[in-house]
């Protein structure tokens, strides 16, 4: 099993290694063990646990801040335990002031994550690419990244300041923030949201020389760009946020809708793999080792 084969450190020492090379680090997202599982399988080096996938896969609603701080680092542990990539996790506004932030870096650290973003969302807060949003003051935000990286204490947690100010205040007042961010220790910097490719430039230009987050937000309000684009504007780690939550989604209406129409889902099983070959993707043979490994000799 990944939690008895790798330690939190190394996987934190990993990602830094992995930011500071130069090249755009791709972070496809996953709500739930299973589809981290699935993400390291596909050869990526790290994986994101999106707030809004896990929203959905718990609660079966929108990422509308309904989630509390336990309960999303509760899930960043167990997906932690199921695999050996760093993960990267969305930590929403740290729920709360500098206090409440001290304590969620503590926990999530705890779960083993790799990395955490804070926002600078009023709570309660909603996906970036949602309408409706409200920013705190700016010197309150800094106020927690300044409690987040003291908290830490392996200094090879990252830790990723984000901003949404540019759907309520403007890019200018964005990058700001964004700056303020970076003077009170974030480690990468975070502006959610731009809806043009000038607006992605311009970001990449204005924060040059500080280590950026993209989030590559499938269908969400910012333009697509190649990785090879991203590569050229700095962009230091790449979030897929939602791909997966969408597939996953797509595939089971289309299944229930087989089903509801045909009485039997026989038309799909092929499609579906059977239970031998999902039981390995689950990690049977990892089971199997164990069991070897483990089995009562008490009779030899």
């Amino acid at each position: 099993m990944a939690d008895l084969l790798s330690r939190p450190g190394d996987r934190r020492a990993r990602l830094r290694a992995l930011i500071d090379a130069g090249e755009p680090v791709l972070a496809p997202g996953a709500y739930d063990a299973l589809s981290a599982r699935l993400v390291e399988q596909a050869g990526f080096d790290a994986c994101y646990m999106t707030g809004f996938g896990t929203t959905a896969g718990l609660l079966g609603r929108p990422d509308v801040g309904l989630l509390g701080g336990a309960e999303m680092a509760a899930n960043a542990r167990r997906m932690v335990a199921a695999t050996d990539l760093p993960l990267v996790a969305d930590a929403d506004t740290g729920y709360g002031n500098p206090i409440n932030v001290v304590r969620t870096v503590r926990e999530y650290e705890q779960a083993g994550v790799a990395a955490l973003h804070l926002e600078d969302q009023v709570m309660p807060k909603r996906c970036g690419h949602l309408t409706g949003k409200q920013v705190v003051p700016a010197g309150e935000m800094a106020a927690k990244v300044r409690a987040a990286v003291d908290a830490r204490t392996d200094p090879d947690l990252l830790i990723i300041a984000r901003t949404d100010a540019a759907a309520v205040d403007g890019l200018d007042a964005a990058l700001e923030r964004a700056r303020r961010f970076a003077d009170a220790g974030a480690d990468l910097l975070f502006v959610e949201a731009p809806t043009s490719e000038e607006a992605i430039e311009t970001v990449a230009t204005e924060l040059s020389g500080h280590r950026l987050v993209f989030n590559w937000a499938e269908g969400g309000r910012t333009p697509a760009l190649s990785r090879e684009r991203l590569a050229e504007l700095g962009f230091a780690l790449v979030l897929y946020p939602v791909g997966t939550l969408l597939a996953a989604t797509a595939g089971m209406r289309e299944l229930l809708e087989r089903l509801r129409t045909d009485g039997t889902p026989a038309a799909m099983l092929d499609r579906l793999g059977g239970l031998d070959a999902f039981t390995r993707i689950a990690g049977i043979d990892e089971v199997r080792e164990l069991e070897e490994r483990y089995r009562d000799d008490a009779g030899a």
